[in-house]
């Protein structure tokens, strides 16, 4: 049985020369990569243009050495190719006319399927660049915020829940909100399309 050589390993041989080693790490993770593309674009060549741009983007930033996801390089180019992703619909977004003439019709816009992949795409990302800002703030604040957004409980709920009262609940949802903005500037998040 042939030993795994981890990506990091990899990815340090592939930096001092060893050219085979980026190779191996495009194989071993060509499906899973090419599955997600194709999941979004629902298109083999654009799929396959995607998948080849994301690499480009990779040798370009492991020759720069700008690769610092020590032991995540599998999560890295997911998120390199969901961009190009991103870009690629905002890119073939044109507008859409109505069947039979050359008008444009506003109301097509409205059942674009890219247009609404695109915004789906847009926000997934920020859910999840939210929920890695949410685990930044201090556990009484995330809790409430968590308990508020995403379970949809009332500040009533989250007093009895919590053990302290609704004033206090609704502190720690204002000091969960400055906190959070605070931390979309410090990270330079963009919220909007």
């Amino acid at each position: 049985m042939e030993l795994q050589i981890a990506d990091s390993l990899l990815i340090q041989n592939y930096i001092n020369g060893d050219e085979k080693s980026l190779e191996t790490l495009i194989k071993r993770h060509n499906q899973r990569l090419s599955g997600f593309i194709y999941s979004k674009v629902k298109d083999r060549e654009i799929t396959e243009d995607i998948f080849q741009d994301t690499f480009i983007k990779v040798i370009r930033t492991l020759k720069k050495g700008r690769y610092n996801e020590e032991g995540k390089f599998l999560p890295w180019v997911m998120r390199i190719a969901h961009n190009l992703i991103i870009d690629y619909f905002r890119k073939s977004s044109r507008l859409p006319y109505f069947e039979g003439s050359n008008t444009f019709d506003i109301f097509s816009v409205v059942h674009d399927e890219k247009l609404n992949i695109e915004k789906q795409l847009i926000k997934e990302q920020i859910d999840e660049d939210l929920a890695v800002l949410v685990e930044e703030l201090p556990i009484d604040q995330r809790d409430v915020l968590v308990m508020r957004m995403y379970r949809n409980m009332s500040f009533k709920e989250i007093s009895e829940n919590t053990g302290v009262s609704i004033n206090t609940a609704l502190g720690r949802m204002r000091y969960a909100l400055i906190n959070l903005r605070k931390l979309i500037d410090e990270h330079n998040i963009i919220l909007t399309d």
